[in-house]
């Protein structure tokens, strides 16, 4: 996937490495980049957060949770922020990591009115700055969603690289 390639290259000349919190790409947007040779100088890890529980666990406040839900802006940079401060304990001095988080309603059910099915947001940061996006992709299929997604969330990671 050129997007993956990007991102790597990206964190590569920032000096940086990537990790990922995950709740509707189940873990997908860590695998474009891992599927790419060498990505480990650039990879740190990942976080599948599929549940709200999980989230609450990576660090994402539930009272944040509760009162936006799993499917927002706030969610979206939360996961971001926890994600980045998750990967930074064990990282050696000085070592630099950017974050970036997916949460939305792939599908086919689960959606609302206010929510709706291919609602998706996204978060970014660099721990300067956190960058947020928000997609509606629609009632695309459930593979599309997740595929869309993934485009996104490599881009919003660029974004925030510089």
């Amino acid at each position: 996937m050129i997007a993956a390639e990007a991102a790597l290259a990206a964190a590569r000349r920032a000096g940086t490495m990537i990790t990922t919190a995950e709740s509707c790409t189940g873990g997908l947007v860590a695998g474009a980049l891992t599927a790419i040779p060498g990505s480990s100088d650039a990879v740190d890890s990942g976080f599948v957060t599929y549940s709200n529980a999980a989230k609450a666990r990576l660090g994402v406040d539930p009272a944040v949770i509760e009162a936006h839900g799993a499917v927002s802006e706030a969610v979206a940079r939360g996961l971001a922020l926890a994600a980045r401060g998750r990967a930074l304990v064990d990282a050696p001095e000085g070592e630099k990591r950017v974050a970036v988080a997916v949460t939305g309603v792939a599908g086919p059910g689960g959606g609302t009115a206010a929510k709706p099915v291919g609602l998706v947001h996204f978060a970014a940061t660099d721990g300067m700055r956190t960058l947020h996006a928000v997609e509606r992709f629609g009632d695309i299929g459930r593979d599309a969603v997740r595929a869309a997604s993934v485009r996104r969330a490599l881009a919003l990671l660029i974004d925030v690289l510089g």
